[in-house]
């Protein structure tokens, strides 16, 4: 699909969502993330229910009905459409790529794990809008045993991937650290803690989107 994927790309972990009151956060939280110029943000649920999981998306989708808004669900691409969601992030043990595609269409997003030290061979070959590399750094949102690849390890693989695939840099990344992962040949720096960890996650996004969009 043809979509500018934009600098930062928030990864909301549902570790990040109060346990009480979840409609009304989330509600007030896309309507915030929206009038701050959010038009990327994948919802993260690793354990949750079935239901919570429903309920969370369509608080999520009610409060950013934009169409320049795009949502995207981790691991189920089989409630995608249903949802109302404008894509899917797959890694191992999610469907394959090829699956994910088939679910959700032609027109949605689709992305899923390129590499760490390397790409994965054969990797773009698969019908993904996008690929995300990493750790970069270290992380605290979510279980990995890969090794952090650093800034070196950004332009290795963007060397391999050449200049025209989308590359979303993810693990560890900090305010400080963004602008070098950028300039190292990532496409966009997905970010979860420091964005959804901060009191006021709104804020802090614009804080992002302008020190990473200037010059």
């Amino acid at each position: 699909m043809q979509f500018q994927f934009p600098r930062v790309y928030p990864i909301l972990d549902a570790s990040f969502i109060p346990a009480s009151g979840r409609a009304r956060f989330l509600r007030d939280l896309g309507t915030a993330l929206a009038d701050a110029g959010v038009t990327l943000l994948e919802y993260r649920n690793k354990s949750g229910s079935g239901a919570e999981l429903r309920a969370d998306t369509e608080a999520l989708r009610a409060a950013m009905p934009d169409e320049t808004i795009r949502l995207i669900l981790d691991d189920r691409a089989d409630l995608v459409c249903e949802i109302g969601f404008d894509g899917v992030h797959v890694d191992a043990g999610d469907v394959s790529v090829r699956e994910a595609r088939r679910l959700v269409g032609p027109g949605r997003i689709v992305g899923t794990f390129g590499g760490a030290d390397a790409l994965i061979p054969g990797i773009l070959d698969e019908p993904a809008s996008y690929f995300a590399i990493g750790p970069v750094f270290t992380t605290t949102t979510k279980q990995t045993d890969k090794r952090p690849i650093g800034i070196d390890g950004v332009r290795r693989l963007r060397e391999q991937a050449g200049p025209d695939v989308v590359l979303t840099a993810a693990a560890g990344i900090t305010l400080e650290s963004a602008p070098s992962v950028l300039e190292a040949g990532a496409t966009a720096v997905a970010v979860s803690a420091a964005l959804f960890g901060s009191p006021d996650p709104a804020a802090e996004f614009r804080r992002w989107s302008l020190r990473l969009t200037e010059g």
